[in-house]
């Protein structure tokens, strides 16, 4: 249920964002979630959905992106997705000391929106 408090966050910086840049309306947002996050991409619409109501985000679609874990060989510097990491070894050069680089990401990416005057 963590996807709540994300979820309000979301709204509450677009709305400011919208604020500060004279934005009649969003109409989209672009957020980027991290297949390590925890986060359900499910979960987040159903509360975006509630909680966006009255705000200039309501209504807006919300188009969520997964992310691939990305790991780092330490050895040999090579950067993969998981997959390409067999047995916890380094495809380039069979190393074992592996650094996660990507996956844990949570972010707004972008947003569509409109502009007071347009």
């Amino acid at each position: 249920m963590h996807e709540l408090p994300i979820t309000e966050s979301i709204v509450r910086i677009a709305a400011d964002e919208a604020l500060k840049h004279n934005v009649s309306k969003i109409n989209e947002i672009r957020i980027k979630v991290g297949e390590l996050s925890g986060l359900v991409p499910e979960c987040i619409q159903y509360y975006f959905d509630v909680v966006s109501l009255g705000t200039k985000v309501e209504g807006a679609k919300l188009i969520i992106n997964k992310l691939p874990i990305i790991m780092k060989c330490v050895n040999c510097n090579f950067n993969g997705e998981t997959d390409k990491f067999i047995e916890n070894k380094c495809p380039n050069c069979g190393g074992t000391q592996l650094k996660m680089v990507g996956g844990n990401e949570f972010y707004i990416d972008s947003m569509e929106v409109e502009k007071d005057g347009d």
